[in-house]
């Protein structure tokens, strides 16, 4: 679909502190929750070849990441001032991706799940931030476990540390998830730049692509429902495992499905 690899092989490497925002050629460390043991002396996702045959350490055939949000105002969904968390979804790297890959593991009653395994406070922020527009929250993180959290080589059974409970890498799914978003304020980096909610601006896609390229130092793509910006995705490779590997932001491989002007950013309600 895209000449991933190409454009992947550009990618400059620099190790961050967790607390550190995205920004020019900077990784992420993810929250070390549960140990894999990997380290992160391993090649990045995407990057390998061959691709190793551990895939509890490298993440294949998904290791182009996805951190997918939301801007929702028809219902409005979430604060008004942030984005809402879609997912974090493992496309493969030439832009394919599996879905629903271990019917065994579709956990049903996510928050028990958290709240048994000590993850109130990710529970808590996902109740305000990870919210389905129907108001089915329940169903809403269940569907992405299942379609997507599945589907990480990393996050196997087989992976985990010996006596984890049962659950224990989707708990660590969703934890990721919450960190991973935290640190990627969409709405405050656009407000940084000008663009703000408005009922009466309409924008085109370079401004927006442009604002957010200066903010956090790499381009996103953006998604629409006709001209109404209704969705954002940010992109990484991971080296290691997602349990506590680090996310390597990169530019957007692919173009965003946005008009290229007329764009409308209406407030929430």
């Amino acid at each position: 679909m895209f000449a991933l690899l190409a454009l992947l092989a550009n990618v400059a490497l620099t190790v961050v502190s967790a607390q550190d925002l995205v920004s020019n050629n900077t990784v992420h460390f993810l929250n070390k929750r549960l140990s894999s043991g990997c380290g992160l002396s391993g090649p990045v996702s995407c990057h390998a070849n061959p691709i190793p045959s551990n895939l509890c350490c490298y993440e294949s055939p998904g290791g182009l990441l996805l951190q997918t949000q939301f801007w929702d105002t028809n219902p409005s969904t979430g604060p008004s001032n942030s984005w809402t968390i879609h997912g974090l979804w493992p496309d493969h790297c030439d832009g394919s991706f599996s879905t629903f890959c271990d019917s065994s593991r579709e956990y049903t009653n996510i928050a028990g799940l958290l709240t048994a395994q000590g993850a109130s406070s990710t529970l808590a922020f996902m109740q305000d931030f990870w919210v389905d527009i129907n108001g089915q929250n329940e169903q809403f993180w269940e569907h992405e476990w299942a379609a997507h959290g599945t589907c990480y080589s990393t996050l196997k059974r087989s992976c985990l540390p010996a006596n984890s409970p049962t659950g224990a890498e989707a708990v660590a799914f969703f934890q990721q998830v919450v960190s991973l978003f935290q640190s990627l304020p969409t709405y405050n980096w656009l407000a940084s730049q000008g663009i703000t909610p408005s009922t009466t601006r309409t924008f085109t896609l370079s401004q927006f692509t442009s604002a957010l390229k200066t903010a956090s130092g790499f381009t996103p793509a953006l998604g629409c429902s006709g001209t109404t910006i209704n969705q954002i995705s940010w992109y990484f490779d991971l080296q290691g495992s997602l349990l506590d590997g680090q996310f390597i932001p990169i530019d957007s491989p692919i173009a965003s499905s946005c008009a290229s002007s007329g764009l409308k950013y209406p407030p929430k309600s």
